[in-house]
């Protein structure tokens, strides 16, 4: 039988085995709120169990995880407005190659593996990146049917295949990405173009609306599924070099590795410019993060705070207001 602790168990554990000052009312509240497991185990370390925060009250646990809680609420509404964004744009653009049906899209336009030759390492696997997808559009449509989803009952019940407009709402940030992916060269450039990212220096062959997709979509998950963002560590990889290239050479900010925070506002705010949000918005983005960031610095040790935050916030921040 597994025994388990109460919340005062639990503060104890806090005091005597952590070396953290917790007690009182507010702070069982605060506790009861965020969940030992989910708050202090998950917020007890920078990117890695093996980096941490070396705490010492109980309000600076606090301060870490609403500082962590206000980014989701944040960054949350604007990745979904890029994210439609995305899947409109490049829908227009597919559009204009004659047909919305999947099937005439995946013969004609995903066939990216047509460039190699038959047979070969590169030729098998985009074939296989591109029966993948087949399979995960598929079943996106099965389990949004079977779901009672009307965009997808209302095809099938009319006998009509289900359009292009309909699997993208029904296929989630990465299945995008992976749709982009498997578009040939042609189609992606003229995709890139369409939402102006194209640029004949970085996205020679038009992979940068994929690295971008790709890069949003680990933050997008992570605020859905209400995981620790803070820090990073939802990156499941590290972005290619020409992305990172692309956006310093866009927005005239310096220092990007996305290792920070800041960098993923710094690409949110360059792709909200781009579908056409507003100056004021924009700036309103940046001032929310900042008036969250400074909260933060206020109640933690200068040093976690520069770990958590990167040594150069303050330029970068001032240098996106210049792009703006």
């Amino acid at each position: 039988m597994v025994k388990g602790k109460t919340i005062n168990g639990l503060m104890r554990t806090l005091r005597d085995k952590h070396n953290i000052e917790v007690g009182g009312s507010k702070h069982k509240k605060e506790l009861l709120n965020m969940g030992y497991f989910h708050g202090y185990k998950g917020y007890r370390f920078i990117k890695k169990s093996s980096n941490k925060i070396p705490y010492t009250h109980f309000d600076e646990v606090i301060a870490i995880y609403e500082f962590d809680m206000k980014l989701k609420s944040l960054f949350y509404p604007y990745i979904m407005q890029i994210e439609t964004a995305f899947k409109n744009y490049t829908l227009n653009k597919i559009i204009d190659y004659g047909s919305a049906d999947f099937d005439y899209i995946f013969s004609n336009l995903l066939n990216d593996y047509k460039k190699h030759s038959v047979g070969g390492k590169d030729y098998k696997k985009k074939m296989k990146s591109r029966l993948d997808l087949k399979s995960k559009v598929h079943n996106a449509i099965s389990y949004n049917y079977n779901s009672n989803k009307p965009v997808i009952q209302h095809y099938f019940h009319n006998n009509n295949s289900v359009p292009l407009w309909a699997i993208f709402e029904v296929i989630n940030l990465g299945e995008f990405g992976f749709f982009i992916h498997c578009l040939n060269q042609g189609v992606r450039i003229e995709v890139a173009k369409e939402l102006d990212v194209h640029s004949t220096s970085h996205n020679q062959n038009g992979r940068i609306v994929e690295d971008i997709i790709f890069l949003v979509k680990d933050l997008r998950n992570a605020v859905a599924h209400n995981a620790v963002i803070f820090d990073c560590r939802y990156k499941n990889s590290n972005p290619p070099s020409r992305l990172i290239q692309f956006i310093q050479n866009e927005t005239n900010i310096t220092g990007i590795t996305f290792e920070h925070i800041i960098d993923y506002l710094i690409i949110h705010v360059y792709l909200l410019k781009k579908i056409g949000i507003q100056k004021t918005e924009l700036k309103r983005l940046v001032r929310s993060f900042t008036l969250v960031s400074e909260r933060l610095r206020e109640n933690i040790p200068i040093p976690v705070y520069t770990s958590i935050m990167g040594s150069d916030l303050r330029k970068k921040v001032v240098e996106l207001k210049k792009f703006i």
